[in-house]
């Protein structure tokens, strides 16, 4: 099968997964597994999550990372929609005026994705553990 039938035979394939009306396309939601599937970025968005809004020099100090290693995987995050960088009027007590968030999507994406397999993974262990408590 040449190349182009195959890409279409493809998208056929997949036809129906994303609503007609869908504001994103299968290629940015698969962007953004993508980015998410890197340990950094994964760790940065998680940090995000959790401690809400940061600065650059608040996550670089956080999670021990270079600040051209960190810039990088942040402007990853922010191109695919998982990180925005938002700017303050004033700044902040260190003279801040950047800082990054995680997006709806960002959330969404962690929580609704690795975070639940990861759940799933303990349900489970808790699961076989008890199993195997009353079977020996």
């Amino acid at each position: 099968m040449a190349e182009t039938e195959r890409s279409s035979a493809d998208r056929d394939d997949l036809a129906g997964l994303l609503p007609e009306q869908s504001l994103l396309s299968l290629e940015a939601y698969l962007d953004m597994q993508r980015a998410i599937g890197n340990e950094t970025r994964f760790r940065i968005l998680h940090f995000l999550t959790e401690q809400g809004a940061q600065s650059a020099k608040e996550l670089a100090q956080e999670l021990d990372l270079p600040s051209n290693t960190l810039h990088y995987h942040l402007d990853t995050l922010v191109d695919v929609g998982l990180v925005e960088n938002r700017k303050r009027k004033t700044p902040d007590s260190d003279s801040l005026y950047s800082y990054y968030q995680a997006t709806a999507l960002g959330e969404g994406i962690l929580e609704h994705g690795v975070r639940e397999l990861m759940r799933e993974e303990w349900d489970l262990l808790d699961a076989y553990s008890d199993s195997s408590a009353t079977h020996p």
